[in-house]
């Protein structure tokens, strides 16, 4: 039976998650994979030196579902090779409470598992809203944009080795000025590297700072359109090869 596999990085118990598997139900049928604990910036984790578990459970609108103590990635990867019987026809994950655009896609979990739905040649996409992790979040409007970006690809399909990263402003859709598609900018970010003693004298450390912003006047990309209240959905190809450096670097050959 065809159905589109639910997944994220914020846990199952997430609220993101459950608007999203819930809007998407208009669509067909809607399973559920996800970790049993948050795996935020985790990036394209695959865990190979341990056993995975996943246990049936429910979310909060007592719908089943199954958790893993895997990362995103692994969510993925455990349907692809046959914890359910059949592929999905789409993967959808999110949906973050916080944009991911620029760099972030080296970083977030959310888009990694994306990143393995493509891999495995799956239509795929990364549903996030420029909320900055509140923890009153609405996400209807990224919700109702999941259904029709979902809609338009399970009918149209997407590329080989192709995903669509989607960015929704934190503000009802009909103050959106609509969807541009776009290219990647550039995060800046403000890290810190914190040192602190434990009880014994000794140094441990946690990187934080300020949120991170971006070069909002860059015109067509990401950044600039969430920052203008657009909603960006952003074609990624898994090819990170720099075309353009091929052929000076060729120099180099035989040397």
């Amino acid at each position: 039976m065809d159905y589109i596999l639910v997944t994220n990085d914020d846990g199952v118990t997430a609220p993101g998650l459950l608007a999203l598997k819930q809007a998407l139900e208009v669509l067909g049928k809607v399973e559920v994979v996800a970790p049993d604990r948050n795996w935020s910036a985790s990036g394209h984790t695959k865990t190979m030196h341990k056993p995975l578990r996943v246990n049936q459970t429910s979310l909060r609108d007592g719908s089943p579902a199954y958790a893993t103590d895997g990362a995103p990635t692994d969510c993925v990867a455990l349907v692809m090779l046959g914890l359910l019987k059949e592929k999905p026809k789409l993967v959808v994950s999110g949906i973050n409470p916080g944009s991911n655009v620029a760099h972030d896609l080296t970083y977030s979990g959310t888009v990694a598992a994306a990143m393995e739905g493509a891999i495995n040649g799956i239509p795929s996409i990364a549903m996030s809203i420029d909320a900055n992790h509140r923890g009153d979040i609405d996400f209807s409007p990224a919700a109702e944009m999941a259904v029709r970006i979902a809609r338009r690809v399970l009918e149209q399909g997407l590329p080989q080795d192709t995903f669509l990263n989607v960015n929704v402003p934190d503000i009802p859709l009909t103050e959106t000025r609509g969807i541009r598609i776009t290219r990647l900018g550039t995060r800046i970010y403000r890290d810190e590297l914190i040192e602190r003693q434990d009880p014994a004298g000794k140094s441990y450390y946690w990187i934080g700072g300020e949120p991170p912003s971006g070069m909002i006047d860059v015109e067509g990309t990401d950044v600039w359109a969430v920052a203008q209240r657009f909603i960006s959905v952003t074609p990624v190809h898994m090819d990170m090869t720099s075309h353009d450096l091929i052929e000076p670097l060729k120099a180099w050959e035989g040397q």
